[in-house]
């Protein structure tokens, strides 16, 4: 008879294979689940056991709910090394497979490390003599120059310096973003606490992260592709986000990206002590690896060696770094087949393999995809690729490949100026046969010198010539350079953005134009690194997620009482996303959209809260905390202490003036009074002199009183007047000419703001 699904009465007694299940009574409850499923719960619903169709039994053997311990994922026996589970001859086959396909990867990118070595030279950091005499170092003659222009050197430090002030901020690079329709006031307290620690575990506890990325930054511009690799580390107990070189990321070039190669290898140079102890802890095979081979350099790294002036010479085998190859690639490996549907399917599942280089041993075999996609396993991802212009194949284009062949052009021309001008100071000369016996063939004469020259008779004239060098060409030559270095840094996005040069005039508008058609190249790259620093900070939470202790244990005093569920569940409910603003690529532009809003502030003032506009003003100018400045919430909106002082004084001299207004009133009525009695002696013409003296000064009384408060409301409307001006000529300023930005004290400065008395202060955000 089937069973419909439902709560049924029963009793059961464990049989004698199985444990003794720790129920309160006899009398449970079996959940007929769809599909078939028995589960055996206890009087609180609590699932303990469970019998499934195939006739495996699931059984908790503590008490728990199995439920529970199933969502609670042990990370730890997942992603354990698999290595002693499989035999040798298995890991040696495994071991030559992938060693054969590491090289095969490092011979299809062969020329892309030869380029990318010439283009190291280019950036000429090398310090290189002009050739002597005798020196076989590449220069033809002696004296010639070997300097090198600097164009894409000065390419690749201003795109790191704008992409480090945007992506790396003083006070940390995460920001939350929470997408719920409505939240609470505890979700924002944990999302605000969240982000003010995970900025603080960038900044202060994984300090290298700072330093590492901007080291990035620089290689990103050079050669337009760079890696972040994120990971929990064993050896610091934390996340990690780290840059990888390109050259040791290696990865076949007909990819077209990193999910879609077939091996991704990150060789790493470790040192033995690093090696043994990753062993002791268990990531790494204990076994003895013998003394490391030296290790085989690239082209492009032997350059960075020549660069930087050092040698990787280690007299002693034992000092040399071990060349490990850590492969993520997909294997189909005996005893860990892929089943599908309980049968064994031949498809090759995702794993990360390390590998000594030396001896060609298998260090760790690990999973390298999640539990929960075991049915149809999908690789994990651990790396981040960051690109600065999309190539045409798994490797982009950087600065060397736009500005490479510019720059090689330009460098050879300043050598033909400069060895031109080196002729002309030490020019060479022919002579005739019977002039040449001579003791030395060098006849270079030094400034103020003389040298003997033995012409037999003949004029000195006739015996030496100069050679006839061409002069002329120079001045061409200097408007060629400068034509392809202008074309260069403008190609390069680095021009200057000269969008006001020479139109004192030019409307705001146009301006703003052309500095957006100036930046567009590198608002494309600063939104391609935007989206890259994202994913890596999902890649980072969910390095949290899988240990969320490493997060506050090392944090210091917390901003939140963190426990394991409350930090698990802050990082579902949220965004962790770059503080960067993708559509603004430097600090210029957002200078400039700070003074667009502070003019349609001034222009429009019932619209806006110039609080507010002020406040965003002085945090894009590097106030981090602009209510510092401002003046009391009781007195916002009230006139400035100084106003109000003069507005008091005349409100008093209005006062005093009323009192004697009324006093002469009160006198001017008494003598009227006086002169309807008419006592004896008295004067009515003399009399009406007085009440019309009387009215004139109570007349010129209030005309003062009226000038004083007119004179008030003229004065703040001139200053309202001059602060617009003074801001539109800012705002041009900024718009001529962008490397000056205006410091606060330049914002208050009395020349800005037209203001005419030194005690007079100015009227801050329109009031």
């Amino acid at each position: 008879m089937p069973m419909t699904p439902g709560l049924v009465p029963n009793i059961r007694q464990p049989g004698p294979a199985e444990p003794e299940l720790p129920f309160a009574n006899d009398e449970v409850m079996v959940e007929i689940a769809e599909g078939s499923e028995n589960k055996l719960t206890d009087d609180a619903g609590n699932v303990l056991r469970i019998e499934y169709p195939d006739g495996s039994i699931a059984v908790s053997l503590d008490g728990r709910p199995i439920e529970e311990n199933e969502d609670k994922k042990d990370y730890g026996n997942w992603f354990r090394n698999l290595v002693d589970d499989i035999d040798s001859v298995t890991l040696s086959a495994i071991s030559g497979e992938l060693i054969r396909g590491i090289q095969d990867d490092m011979e299809s990118r062969r020329d892309w490390v030869e380029a990318r070595a010439k283009g190291l030279q280019l950036l000429g950091l090398k310090i290189e003599l002009p050739g002597l005499q005798g020196a076989t170092d590449g220069a033809p003659v002696e004296g010639m120059s070997k300097v090198r222009h600097p164009l894409l050197l000065e390419a690749c430090l201003r795109f790191q310096a704008n992409a480090r002030s945007e992506l790396l901020p003083t006070d940390g690079p995460v920001k939350i973003r929470n997408d719920a329709i409505a939240s609470t006031t505890q979700q924002d307290s944990i999302a605000n606490a969240l982000e003010r620690d995970l900025n603080h575990y960038l900044t202060a506890v994984a300090s290298e992260y700072y330093p590492d990325t901007d080291r990035m930054l620089l290689m990103l511009g050079f050669g337009g592709t760079a890696f972040k690799k994120i990971y929990f580390c064993p050896l610091r107990n934390r996340p990690v986000s780290e840059s990888v070189d390109a050259e040791d990321l290696i990865v076949n070039n007909s990819a077209t990206d990193l999910r879609n190669a077939k091996r991704v290898t990150h060789k790493v140079m470790m040192r033995a002590s690093t090696v043994k102890r990753l062993q002791i802890l268990g990531v790494y095979r204990d076994i003895d690896l013998g003394t490391p081979v030296e290790p085989d350099k690239n082209s492009a790294q032997r350059e960075k060696d020549a660069i930087e002036g050092v040698k990787d010479v280690a007299t002693n085998p034992n000092d040399r770094d071990r060349e490990i190859y850590e492969c993520y690639c997909e294997l189909d490996i005996p005893g860990f087949e892929h089943k599908y549907k309980g049968k064994i399917s031949g498809l090759e599942i995702p794993y990360r393999v390390t590998i000594d280089a030396s001896t060609k041993e298998i260090l760790s075999i690990v999973r390298n995809y999640d539990e929960d996609t075991a049915d149809l396993p999908e690789a994990r991802t651990n790396f981040v690729k960051y690109t600065f212009v999309p190539g045409l194949g798994f490797y982009d284009i950087g600065l060397l490949h736009i500005l490479g062949n510019t720059t090689n052009a330009v460098t050879a021309a300043w050598r033909e100026l400069l060895d031109s001008g080196m002729y002309a100071n030490f020019p060479g000369f022919l002579m005739a046969d019977t002039g040449a016996r001579q003791n030395t063939n060098i006849f270079r004469v030094p400034p103020g010198g003389g040298a003997l020259v033995k012409t037999g008779g003949m004029p000195l004239n006739q015996a030496v010539m100069p050679l006839p060098y061409n002069t002329n060409a120079a001045p061409s030559l200097i408007n060629l350079v400068q034509n392809m270095v202008e074309t260069g840094m403008r190609v390069g996005g680095t021009a200057e953005m000269a969008v006001g040069e020479g139109k004192a005039d030019a409307p705001v508008g146009t301006t703003l134009a052309l500095i957006d058609q100036a930046t567009k190249v590198l608002n494309a790259v600063h939104k391609r690194m935007h989206a890259s620093q994202a994913e890596e900070f999902q890649l980072l939470a969910r390095c949290f997620r899988e240990n969320p202790e490493s997060f506050w244990q090392r944090k210091g005093k917390p901003s939140y009482p963190w426990d394991e569920a409350t930090f698990v569940r802050a990082l579902d409910d949220c965004n962790l996303v770059p503080q960067a603003d993708p559509n603004t690529a430097s600090h210029t532009q957002r200078v400039m959209k700070v003074m667009a809003l502070k003019q349609l502030q001034m222009q429009n003032p019932s619209m806006y809260d110039p609080i507010a506009v002020d406040v965003e003003a002085l945090q894009t100018i590097g106030w981090s905390n602009p209510e510092q400045f401002m003046v009391p919430a009781s007195a916002q909106g009230k006139p400035p202490p100084e106003l109000m002082e003069r507005m008091a004084k005349v409100q008093i001299e209005k006062q005093k003036a009323d009192s004697q207004a009324a006093l002469d009133q009160a006198r001017a009525q008494e003598i009227m009074s006086k002169i309807g009695q008419g006592p004896e002696g008295a004067n009515p013409i003399q009399d009406q002199y007085k009440m019309a003296d009387l009215e004139v000064k109570q007349a010129e009384i209030e005309q003062r009183s009226m000038d004083a408060q007119l004179d008030a409301m003229n004065r703040k409307r001139d200053r309202e007047s001059r602060e617009r001006l003074a801001a539109l000529r800012l705002a041009e300023n900024i718009a001529q000419n962008p490397s000056i930005l205006p410091t606060v004290q330049q914002i208050v400065d009395p020349s800005m703001l037209g203001r005419v008395e030194e005690n007079e202060p100015p009227l801050l955000g329109g009031q």
